[in-house]
């Protein structure tokens, strides 16, 4: 098959990683506003409904988390098989991760069935609240076909280069979302109000539409990958290939929802407003590292195609430029936390009770944040070349291993400011562990073996 010249391999490294960083960080930013104004609708229906939507985000998360774990490890090593020129491969890879994906949703399916209601049942919610729960829940997990499809196609296409069109997938899927949310809620245009039910399915029927609009782009219009059915065949290899990559991104998804969980254990022991502040700090953060995360999603095509090529130098010449840029956002990140935190929290609350603990907060964990970008960056990087345990360890020290110990042990002799002070200290020990796994996998790896 005749291919043009893939920018992944021929264009220059530092705009190359710019323009492929810029679309995966607008659409993340589009994903966050949308859940905000998703919320605000819900909220109209009255507290039990946002607890009903709030109980339910755990088992939403995981859904996504196997989606995107799956992702990730289509695109390390579809990219790769790019990189080699081995198209027949590539190709194949692509109809593997399509039926893999029917096969999540089956999986999805029968598991959602079976779990849901003694999920649900575990936090003894009160009986209007768990029907809410259940109707809402029930919906997003029976339709989350759109959801699969959309993350599946995306990373397909990303590992070719192509990072715009998930993104206008995921504005257009978003902007469905947001226009019938108010309709299928409240009942508009002659549409029942449904209350929840109508938040969830707008929520799949935005994602379906995007998810079909997604395949549409997947077999008519792109020419780098060339997806068969009559030429599909199973492939227990590039399924091996794809859940040793899927299993540790989903273990580093899913990681956020045990961190937060422990870090307000260990604030209820010392204070109830904290726990506040650290909701509020989770919400930001989410901001701050959002160009880190679009840095990284742009740059594992780079490196997984150019490691699948040998091209040593664009491989290492990536991975600098990358750090250095991602320490340079993050840097600027800990400068607005440091310089204007009291603008920032009052964009959130204005109560004195919060803004003060607040402030501090900010302060003391964006410390850290120079040092996480390290890590971060190397963590990816060990994604794109097909190492996912070293990379899912990396994660594990920054937040489990070291940090719930460290804020426990810290919060018992200093209070308050040792937990927050415990985040910092986690990531600047976790910088120089994934600074020496690196040396590692360089001695280890002929193709990382240059200065």
């Amino acid at each position: 098959m005749e291919i043009k010249k893939n920018k992944l391999e021929h264009s220059n490294i530092l705009p190359l990683i710019i323009n492929m960083s810029i679309p995966p960080t607008i659409s993340m930013l589009i994903n966050s506003l949308y859940n905000i104004v998703d919320s605000i609708f819900v909220a109209r229906l009255g507290s039990e409904a946002i607890n009903a939507i709030t109980l339910a985000f755990p088992i939403q998360n995981i859904i996504l988390a196997m989606a995107v774990g799956c992702g990730i490890g289509i695109n390390s090593y579809m990219s790769r098989k790019l990189g080699e020129k081995n198209y027949a491969q590539a190709n194949n890879t692509a109809n593997n991760a399509l039926f893999l994906t029917f096969l999540h949703l089956l999986a999805v399916i029968i598991l959602g069935a079976i779990l849901i209601k003694p999920f649900f049942n575990f936090f003894s919610p009160n009986p209007t609240t768990l029907d809410m729960c259940l109707d809402y829940t029930y919906i997003v997990t029976f339709g989350c076909i759109g959801l699969l499809l959309q993350v599946t196609v995306e990373k397909i296409l990303q590992a070719t280069g192509d990072m715009k069109s998930p993104m206008y997938v995921l504005i257009i899927s978003s902007i469905i979302n947001i226009i019938l949310d108010p309709i299928f809620i409240f009942g508009y245009f002659g549409f029942p109000a449904l209350g929840v039910k109508g938040a969830a399915l707008a929520t799949i029927t935005g994602q379906i539409i995007g998810g079909f609009i997604a395949l549409w782009i997947l077999f008519y219009k792109t020419k780098e990958v060339k997806i068969s059915w009559k030429e599909f065949t199973f492939d227990k290899n590039i399924a091996f290939e794809i859940y040793k990559l899927a299993i540790p991104s989903f273990f580093i998804m899913s990681i956020i929802s045990i961190l937060v969980a422990g870090i307000n254990s260990i604030l209820s022991s010392i204070s109830k407003v904290a726990i506040s502040v650290f909701g509020i700090y989770i919400k930001l953060q989410t901001f701050i590292y959002m160009p880190t995360n679009g840095i990284a999603q742009g740059v594992m095509p780079i490196i997984g195609y150019n490691y699948g090529a040998k091209n040593k130098t664009r491989v290492i010449e990536t991975l600098k430029y990358s750090t250095l840029i991602c320490m340079i956002l993050n840097f600027s990140g800990t400068l607005l936390f440091l310089i204007f935190p009291k603008i920032i929290i009052q964009l959130f609350t204005s109560d004195p009770v919060l803004v003060k603990p607040s402030i501090i907060c900010l302060r003391i964990i964006s410390l850290g944040y120079l040092f996480g970008s390290i890590s971060y960056v190397i963590s990816c990087f060990l994604q794109a070349i097909g190492y996912g345990m070293p990379s899912l360890i990396i994660t594990l020290l920054r937040q489990l291993i070291l940090l719930l110990p460290l804020a426990f042990l810290l919060g018992k002799i200093f209070g308050i400011f040792g937990v927050w002070g415990a985040f910092p200290l986690a990531e600047i020990i976790t910088c120089i562990i994934s600074y020496f796994i690196y040396i590692f996998f360089k001695k280890k790896d002929k193709l990382l073996q240059i200065s």
